[in-house]
């Protein structure tokens, strides 16, 4: 029992760390037939394999759907108003971000030009990693209006 304890303590971790190959495939002409084998002859030469993949089929979109009798629709001038109304929103809403993101960014140059006392190391010199650190909320700032001006602008850009 000993000695079988002793075989497997030995036999287990090496196994473990055998890394694991795919088997190369031969291709082989044998006068007029093809044999494909896994051990190589002098008539035979190697395949090379694309990878096989193991992922599942990707699933083919959804039919759509008509639109079922008795569905409300909404006739053509009121969808017009409806996307001139949206439009118009869209571009209160984009001047009023252009505003946002101007004044973010006078006040991100007011915060740069500006080193507070704390800010401030022994003998005058200015400690930079707090200066940065605390106009990083500026920088933010201007950072997010000009995100929100970009997908305004493709919303603007994807009506009708």
């Amino acid at each position: 029992m000993k000695l079988q304890d002793l075989c497997l303590s030995i036999a287990l971790p090496l196994l473990v760390t055998v890394p694991v190959h795919a088997q190369d495939i031969y291709k082989c002409a044998d006068g007029d037939r093809t044999i494909y084998s896994n051990m190589p002859t002098k008539s035979c030469r190697k395949l090379v394999l694309d990878p096989v993949n193991l992922a599942p089929a990707a699933k083919p979109p959804a039919a759509r759907v008509a639109t079922p009798p008795g569905f409300p629709k909404v006739d053509d001038q009121t969808q017009k108003s409806r996307d001139g109304d949206r439009r118009r929103i869209l571009e209160g809403e984009l001047a009023a971000e252009q505003k946002n993101a101007e004044q973010a960014k006078k006040d991100l140059a007011e915060q740069e030009g500006i080193v507070l006392p704390s800010e401030r190391m022994q003998g005058g010199a200015i400690s930079g990693g707090k200066v940065q650190e605390r106009i990083q909320q500026y920088r933010d700032k201007v950072a997010l209006h000009q995100r929100n001006i970009e997908a305004i602008q493709k919303e603007i850009g994807n009506l009708r």
